[in-house]
This record gives structure tokens, sequence and C-alpha cells, in this order.
């Protein structure tokens, strides 16, 4: 068994955290994790990045002089490339949707795999529940400075499951649970600091943050999770 540090919103260390050995001691392979995370790179991107050529540019279709007689190469058009104004030889343009298929078990292996590492460097560590009427960011700010964290800070809450009906179907979204709302947004103007569900956890944010702070409602859900397994 892993102990975990426990932290209450002061920044004071309240107690020790048991987890089992196998999450602590999740790998994974090095290519399936590179396949991973270049995978969400590319996701990332729009491939919306567009230039015109010389027959999309508005320009005068005036030829530039006179064929014969200037002792000049001939020129047809002002929209040609070599011109200020012309088009774009070979630039970037839309492509075709370019999105890399995760596989599920991959990426929950990855994950698994990323958060033992953390846990392994003693960089994963629990939150009492906070519980805020209204958005706080001092309050977070002084738990950080208490706790001596520093770096990227990736903050991992519990969630709560809502039922939509969206095109004729029927789908389960995760949102934030009630006490959470003021606490992930105390956490918005801090520099280097994130807010994220447990469900929605990616492993590209883990493998960022420096420290993971885990709310004690979400561990319990991970724990949960894992003894499913």
């Amino acid at each position: 068994m892993v102990d975990l540090k426990k932290y209450n919103l002061s920044g004071q260390e309240v107690g020790r955290v048991q987890i089992a050995d196998g999450l602590a001691e999740a790998e994974v392979q090095a290519q399936s994790l590179k396949d991973y995370i270049v995978a969400i790179r590319n996701n990332a991107r729009q491939w919306s990045a567009c230039t015109k050529g010389r027959s999309e540019v508005n320009h005068s279709g005036q030829k530039p002089h006179r064929q014969k007689g200037t002792g000049r190469a001939r020129q047809g058009c002002l929209a040609a490339p070599q011109y200020k104004g012309g088009g774009v030889v070979f630039g970037p343009r839309p492509k075709f949707d370019q999105h890399v298929r995760i596989n599920r078990k991959e990426r929950r292996q990855v994950i698994r795999a990323l958060l033992g590492d953390k846990i392994r460097n003693d960089r994963l560590v629990i939150l009492e529940d906070p519980s805020f009427e209204e958005p706080k960011t001092k309050r977070v700010s002084a738990f950080l400075k208490g706790a001596a964290l520093q770096g990227r800070i990736l903050f991992v809450g519990e969630a709560s499951y809502m039922d939509i009906q969206t095109e004729g179907k029927k789908e389960r979204i995760s949102v934030p649970s009630l006490n959470l709302k003021a606490f992930s947004r105390s956490i918005c103007n801090l520099p280097k600091a994130q807010f994220t569900l447990l469900p929605n956890l990616s492993g590209y944010d883990v493998a960022l943050a420096h420290t993971i702070v885990m709310t004690e409602s979400a561990f319990k859900e991970l724990q949960e999770r894992e003894e499913s397994r």
C-alpha cells in the first residue's frame, strides 16, 4: 500500500490516505505513451490554414509591361507569385479531417500509467472536499502557498452526471457538482493552474502537470474504478 498526503484548504497536512498498489505500479509501453500524446496533439489542430493562389487573389489581371522591347523577361499577370500581392506557391490549404482515433483501452492504460508515475514520485496529493459559497481565488492561492506546491498544478474534482437529448439520442455528460462550481471558478485566475473533472481527465494534462491535487471525493471515485477492474 502507498500513502498519499492529505491537505485541508489551508494547506496543512491533516493525514495520509492509502491507495492500492495496482494503480501505483501501473506502467505502459513507451510506444503506446508516445502514440497517445501524438494523437492528442494532432487532434487539437484545426487544419484550417489557408492561402490563396494566383487564381484566387483579388488583383488586377493587367499585364505588367509590354511583351517585347524592354529587355525584361515576359510577364503575363500581376497576380503571379513573384509580385507583391500575388498568389502563394504551395501554401497551406485546408485539409480533410485528420482526427486520429485513440483506442479506449489504450487511453485508459496510458492515463493509469501516468497517474502511477505521479504517485511514485509523490506528486499526487489529496485535498479535503472544498466548500465554496462563491469564488475566492485567495483561498486557493493560500492553499498552494501553505502546501508549498509550485509549477503547473492540475486540480481534479468529482463529477455529477446529467442525461441530455441530442438529435434524438440520449447521452450522459459529466458536470461539476454544486460544491465544485465556485471552487473551479476560483482556479481560473491562477497562473499555471487548471481544473478538470475525473471523467474528463486527459493523459496529456497529467503529463504536463508538475503536481496533481485531487479532491477526496474524486479520489474515492478513482479507487472504486480500480476495485471494479
